[in-house]
């Protein structure tokens, strides 16, 4: 191990935190409130990592979330530990899902109330059936979210416990033990609101509904099991709002956030630990007692030197959008303010899911690639600028499904370019006028359309493979080697704190709080 100096002299510190991401920032606040010395080393400029808000469009004064868009995950218990000065805001409607049914334009609209909800499964079904078994089948998975959701933030349950938590063999067994898809298609019968339901299970995640590895269960169990209700929430500001919170409440408490510090090696002995770090004017080094990890477990393995862990792949695009005005549809029944104020599903029928998985596989980029959109600025239009706000103007943020990074390995921008005409046209095909005619232009007279494959990820925020995850979703109990807290490593005194830990994935804070937790209970201490 080699003598601790830096440029500033030799200090050491408590814990250093590898990645100033939001989970950093989480156990940052923790650890300096509970009065350790504590350094985050952050490689770009600024903190927040993924999630951050951003004007991307030249001389627009639009702030968008640039990569993770929306909160469910975000245990309140955190908000709350940390005195965290931000807000949340529910979304009117929970989505929308345009479709063709003999020859006429109709859809699925969720949310607003109970009627309305009701109303429209009738319009697209002819009957009561399909909402009376979606009421159950959301019903199963509350209760599930009620009880799996408060463990998040506890040392981890081992399956058995969480099976007797759960206390309901049939829930288990579809969210658990089976594929989701056999649970979808016991309970439903309808094509497209199949597809609706199937979706949660692919966000970020490229299986097909019936994966035996379970993997799009996983994905499935962690999109609705958010604060034990599965509410998808606005943050107001952006998603900036929220780790600009947690960069300040870190350092209140006394935290160093030392940002365009790149950590390029970790050597530990098990008891104290050194952090190499690099910047634009040299390198130094930074001891400490324990090391956090913030970015993605394949990065640490090179910081170590120890073995990779399997590859990971990201399968999303993400477009974000800025428009002179909502597109007109061609469903007559549905407002675009209501249709685009929840998650606006393209292309997602339980079909056109399998058909778009299947051609990925295959390596060809989907013929209709599947996405869902919303527009945040229906729900906070304070990330607009009062120009823009009072002229009409709205975001609109794209996540495009079942386009893993392998597909853009052989003509990055040429399948990125052809990827986004297919996807735009898919949403065409349900609007009275053509998107492109509501795009605003920046400075330079550019549409404002930003696109971000997984390869973009992997460049931009170190994600391995884009993988918004940085590794397969975990279950959120006790498997062998994932240790108390499940932020564990080969290395005692060296944490996973980022979304690659057990339980991690999302914007949660989950890992940071518990790898803070870890720490706290170390004897080191």
């Amino acid at each position: 191990m080699t003598a601790m100096t830096t440029q500033r002299g030799t200090r050491g510190h408590d814990v250093v935190i590898v990645g100033g991401g939001h989970n950093g920032l989480v156990a940052a606040a923790y650890l300096a409130r509970a009065g350790r010395s504590v350094l985050v080393l952050e490689r770009l400029a600024r903190t927040g990592g993924a999630a951050v808000s951003t004007r991307p469009f030249a001389g627009v004064d639009a702030r968008l979330s640039r990569y993770s868009y929306l909160v469910s995950l975000l245990p309140a218990k955190i908000v709350r530990d940390l005195g965290l000065d931000f807000r949340l805001r529910p979304r009117t409607v929970s989505s929308y899902t345009p479709v063709e049914r003999d020859g006429r334009p109709t859809g699925l609209l969720v949310g607003g109330d109970e009627r309305r909800t009701r109303a429209s499964f009738a319009r697209l079904t002819g009957g009561e059936r399909e909402y009376a078994a979606w009421r159950r089948f959301y019903g199963m998975t509350g209760r599930v979210a009620r009880k799996v959701f408060p463990t998040l933030t506890e040392p981890l349950p081992t399956r058995a416990e969480l099976r007797r938590r759960v206390d309901d063999e049939t829930a288990w067994r579809s969210l658990f033990e089976e594929p989701v898809g056999v649970a979808i298609e016991e309970h439903f019968a309808d094509d497209l609101v199949r597809g609706v339901v199937l979706t949660d299970a692919l966000i970020g995640t490229f299986a097909d509904a019936h994966d035996p590895s379970l993997r799009q269960n996983r994905c499935f169990l962690y999109h609705v099991i958010g604060g034990g209700t599965g509410a998808w929430d606005v943050p107001v500001g952006g998603m900036g709002a929220l780790t600009d919170a947690l960069a300040a409440a870190a350092r209140d408490a006394g935290a160093v956030l030392a940002t365009g510090h790149e950590a390029v090696r970790v050597d530990t002995d098990g008891r104290s630990a050194e952090v190499t770090w690099r910047t634009a004017d040299g390198e130094g080094v930074a001891a400490a007692r324990h090391v956090l990890f913030g970015a993605s477990p394949q990065a640490l393995a090179e910081l170590t030197g120890a073995p990779p862990p399997p590859p990971a792949e990201g399968a999303q695009l993400k477009v974000n959008m800025l428009l002179t005005r909502l597109p007109a549809l061609r469903d007559p029944a549905v407002d675009p303010r209501e249709a685009f104020a929840g998650t606006f599903h393209v292309a997602e029928g339980y079909r056109q899911l399998a058909a778009a998985h299947a051609q990925a596989t295959a390596g060809e980029p989907p013929a209709a690639p599947p996405s869902e959109i919303y527009c945040h600025s229906l729900t906070d239009p304070t990330i607009l600028g009062p120009d823009l706000a009072g002229r009409g103007h709205h975001t609109l943020t794209l996540f495009g499904l079942h386009t893993p990074a392998r597909l853009f390995a052989r003509d990055h921008d040429t399948v990125r370019q052809d990827l986004l005409r297919a996807t735009l046209a898919q949403l065409d095909a349900h609007l009275a006028e053509p998107l492109a005619d509501c795009l605003a232009t920046d400075a330079d007279g550019r549409p404002c359309v930003e696109v971000k494959t997984p390869l973009d990820l992997e460049r931009d925020l170190g994600l391995p493979g884009g993988n918004i995850f940085h590794r397969e979703l975990t279950w959120p109990y006790a498997q062998e080697g994932t240790g108390r807290w499940g932020v564990e490593t080969s290395h005692p005194n060296v944490l996973l704190c980022g979304a690659g830990a057990v339980r991690g994935g999302g914007v949660s804070g989950v890992p940071g709080h518990n790898a803070a937790m870890a720490v706290l209970e170390s004897p080191t201490y």
